[in-house]
């Protein structure tokens, strides 16, 4: 099987790797020329070969639209396009009905994994119909985890980004919560191995979990996090879900409080913030900003 994948970043170099290894041809297109493997969108299709052809496509939300202006007279009947980036999810609808108007497929896909997914497999949480979903599944458990898990059908078109706005909305509560637990032991409290304590809940504890497993290894790079600032980027989905929370009538008080703490971190450096930064870097390789 084979597929082009747009945008080779981060998170998409690492897709094209797992998708390799497990059997699974890509042609891969990147505005870089050392990261790309064709050298314009249309030689990307043309290296496709006849159809039906799935395109992949890892970009950011501002730039989707262009590019699947660009892929579409390049595409035919019974092609599908993934929009596996950090779309908001209701963008899909209206994208999904201009493909439809040529006949082409679309499903949105949430992607969670970060860069550690091209080893241990990411988690994937996919909208669109039926038959397109059926088109990309051997993509999808390629990409998904060996044991099976990690991958859902979440439901129609725009499903696939709802769910991963939610993942990510949730992601932010629980970074905080880590984060202020930090702030407090680094506070004026008798705990004075505070990495170590972080290592011991990671087993047999209640709140154990691979963003607790990444806290310890950040703590144990840079104890005290002194070599990165209080700054905690967003990239737009904690915003969404609060966004999409207030539409529904929905209380989401931790998740909307950690979307404020991260505001809150371009005011004042604090040493919570610097947790946060520090996780977001481990799991998804975010940049930081150096300390002073």
């Amino acid at each position: 099987m084979r597929i082009a994948l747009v945008g080779l970043g981060r998170m998409g170099a690492n897709m094209r790797d797992r998708l390799k290894h497990r059997g699974i041809d890509v042609v891969g297109y990147d505005r870089n020329p050392a990261l790309r493997d064709a050298d314009s969108l249309e030689s990307m299709v043309t290296r496709l070969g006849p159809g039906p052809r799935i395109v992949w496509i890892m970009l950011p939300e501002g730039v989707v639209d262009d590019t699947l202006a660009e892929l579409t007279p390049l595409l035919g009947a019974g092609d599908v396009v993934v929009d596996g980036g950090n779309s908001r999810w209701t963008a899909d609808a209206p994208r999904a009905e201009r493909l439809a108007a040529h006949d082409i497929g679309y499903a949105d896909c949430g992607v969670s994994g970060g860069v550690w997914g091209a080893e241990g497999g990411y988690g994937l949480m996919v909208g669109g119909s039926p038959d397109d979903v059926r088109a990309i599944w051997p993509v999808l458990t390629a990409l998904a985890p060996e044991d099976g898990s990690g991958l859902v059908h979440a439901g129609a078109v725009g499903a696939g980004h709802y769910a991963k706005m939610v993942h990510n909305g949730i992601e932010y509560a629980l970074m905080e919560a880590y984060a202020e637990g930090y702030e407090l032991l680094a506070a004026d409290s008798p705990v004075d191995s505070i990495t170590e304590v972080f290592d011991a809940w990671r087993s047999g504890t209640v709140i154990r979990s691979w963003l607790l497993d990444l806290c310890t290894e950040a703590l144990r790079s840079d104890p005290g996090l002194s070599r990165i600032s209080g700054w905690a980027d967003d990239s737009g989905e904690g915003r969404w879900t609060v966004e999409a929370a207030l539409d529904a009538a929905v209380p989401v008080p931790a998740i909307s409080a950690s979307l404020f703490a991260r505001f809150a971190s371009r005011q004042d450096d604090s040493p919570a913030m610097r947790l946060v930064a520090a996780m977001r870097q481990q799991f998804g390789g975010h940049p930081v900003h150096p300390a002073g």
